[in-house]
C-alpha cells in the first residue's frame, strides 16, 4: 500500500504537539517515535522510511523540542509531558502502540507506560537515560532569575553543535552539513532557551528502581558500545530493573544509533515486534541477556 506521510501541528493541554505520521495500513502496528533532548523529529529522519515499510509510524516532537509549542506556561516534567502525550494519542484515536524513544525519549515512554500500563505491550529503549536526579535547588533557584534563559543560551553556543554532534557519534565521518543544520535548526528561535530553563525547576527525577520493577511491559533496550552520553552500565541496569527486557549492544556505535546504525536499528525493532519468542541475533552486536552482570552509575 503506498504510504501516506500527513505533518501537522494539534493544540494539547496549553502547549502544541509537532507530528509526522506516516500511514501502512490499518492492519499493521504503530509504532510512535520519542527523540531525546535538545532534539527533534529530524533526528529519526534515516531510520523512519524504513520502519514505514512494515509500520505505521508517528514521530513526535514533545515540548519544548522541534517545532512544538514553547509555552512559558507549561510543566516541563517527565510527568506533565507524559501526560501530554498520552492526551495527543487519545485526540489521534491511537488506543494501541509500540513506543520507541532514544535518550530523554526513553525516559519519557518508562513514563508514559507507568501512567497507561495497557497502552503498549512492548516498547523500544534506545540509549534510553535512567537514573537522573532532579536538578539540584540551587540550580532550580537560579533558574528563577530573569537572565538565566541567556545564561543557558551562551552555554549551548559555547559547547556548539560540531563538539556536540561528534560527543554522541562513534564515527565523526558520519557528520556531515545536513546533520549540522538540522541539528542547529530548533535553536534559532529564543523561545527555546526560556522553556529550557523552566524545564531545568520542573524536571524531576528518573523513575526509580521500584517504578521499573513494576512495569510489565516487554521491553528491549538496544545501546551503542561506545555511548558517552548514557553510558552502557545505564543500559545494564535498566536491563535488570526492567523484568520484562533484553539488552542488545551494538558495535562501533555511540548514543546516536537512530543515525549511526538504522538499518540495524530497524531490523531489530522488526524482529522484536513481529515475533512473541526473544530476539536472535541479526548481525554481529554483543547481546547480554537475563542474568547479566549490573554495572552501578558512577557518581
Amino acid at each position: 500500500m503506498k504510504k501516506a506521510l500527513r505533518k501537522k501541528v494539534v493544540h494539547i493541554r496549553g502547549n502544541d504537539i509537532y507530528y509526522e505520521r506516516h500511514f501502512h495500513s490499518r492492519t499493521a502496528p504503530t509504532l510512535v517515535l520519542l527523540h531525546g533532548f535538545l532534539s527533534s523529529t529530524f533526528s529519526y529522519r534515516t531510520l523512519v522510511p524504513l520502519l514505514s515499510k512494515d509500520f505505521n509510524v508517528i514521530s513526535v516532537d514533545f515540548p519544548p523540542f522541534g517545532q512544538s509549542g514553547k509555552s512559558r506556561r507549561f510543566q516541563y516534567s517527565y510527568e506533565n509531558i507524559s501526560l501530554t502525550l498520552l492526551a495527543f494519542l487519545d485526540a489521534l484515536g491511537i488506543r494501541k502502540c509500540v513506543l520507541v524513544g532514544h535518550s530523554m525519549g526513553g525516559q519519557i515512554c518508562l513514563y508514559m507506560l507507568k501512567n497507561r500500563p495497557e497502552l503498549a505491550d512492548k516498547a523500544i529503549l534506545l540509549c534510553s537515560s535512567g537514573y537522573l536526579p532532579k536538578s539540584g535547588r540551587l540550580l532550580r533557584y537560579a533558574s528563577l532569575i530573569p537572565y538565566f534563559p541567556k545564561f543557558v543560551k551562551r552555554r549551548l553556543e559555547k559547547s556548539g553543535v560540531e563538539a556536540n554532534l561528534q560527543n554522541v557519534v562513534y564515527n565523526r565521518q558520519l557528520i556531515d552539513d545536513e546533520m549540522r543544520d538540522g541539528y542547529l535548526r530548533p535553536f534559532l528561535n529564543d523561545d527555546i532557551f526560556k522553556a529550557l530553563a523552566r524545564m531545568v525547576r520542573d524536571r524531576e527525577g528518573d523513575l526509580s528502581a521500584k517504578d521499573l520493577h513494576a512495569l510489565e511491559t516487554k521491553c528491549l533496550l538496544l545501546w551503542g558500545k561506545h555511548d558517552r552520553v548514557v553510558p552502557l552500565a545505564v543500559g545494564r541496569r535498566l536491563h535488570g530493573d526492567l523484568k520484562n527486557s533484553e539488552l542488545v549492544v551494538l558495535d562501533d556505535a555511540g548514543h546516536l544509533i537512530p543515525e549511526e546504525k538504522p538499518e540495524l536499528v530497524y531490523s531489530y525493532i522488526k524482529k522484536f515486534v513481529q515475533n512473541e519468542q526473544p530476539l536472535l541475533q541479526v548481525s554481529k552486536p554483543v547481546k547480554i541477556g537475563a542474568g547479566s552482570n549490573m554495572q552501578q552509575l558512577q557518581s
